[in-house]
């Protein structure tokens, strides 16, 4: 166990826990460094209510209490307001804690920081998006995922009409369509 609790406080990830009640009784460095909080002002109370934005306690909430059920949560994206004020985006991997019997005791969370990642991809998407050529971006299944303004403008098609459509089958005539498909 004391090995375990070094691992966890010393991880490069913030990690924190909650007993089936909600309240915070796992809070390591990394945490405390990137909310602000130390462990003396989160331990015991509730995280939901003290610690996330109004709305995304439910969603927050409900993920806690699958896992308090048993099932795990994987890559969700939530925001968190720090001590300072300065919202960040946090991604979040819950699973349940057990005891040595396996008794549900809480639920352990591993979260990442991607508040940057998120700002360089809507920076990405503006660059885009604005850029004087068109440009366009097709899914595994090439169906459109990326129509910038300029593609807009040359097809005339708005982006609403084609998000998630084929784009050989649906935008590229017939005399064409096995050329662009290869």
């Amino acid at each position: 166990e004391r090995e375990y609790s070094k691992l966890i406080d010393s991880a490069n990830a913030p990690i924190f826990g909650v007993d089936t009640f909600g309240r915070v009784n796992v809070w390591n460095q990394c945490a405390m460094k990137l909310v602000g909080y130390t462990i003396s002002e989160v331990m015991g109370k509730n995280l939901v209510q003290e610690f996330i934005t109004k709305e995304y306690r439910a969603a927050v909430k409900a993920v806690l209490d699958k896992a308090l059920r048993g099932k795990e949560t994987a890559n969700f994206e939530f925001p968190l307001i720090t001590k300072n004020g300065v919202r960040i985006e946090v991604l979040l991997n819950a699973t349940t804690r057990r005891d040595e019997q396996g008794n549900v005791i809480g639920v352990v969370g591993i979260g990442q920081d991607i508040t940057a990642r998120l700002a360089q991809e809507r920076e990405y998407s503006k660059l885009i998006d604005s850029a004087n050529a068109p440009i366009f971006g097709v899914d595994t299944q090439g169906r459109v995922n990326v129509w910038n303004q300029c593609a807009r403008k040359l097809v005339g098609y708005s982006t609403a009409e084609v998000m998630g459509y084929s784009l050989v089958k649906e935008f590229i005539t017939k005399d064409y369509q096995a050329s662009v498909q290869a």
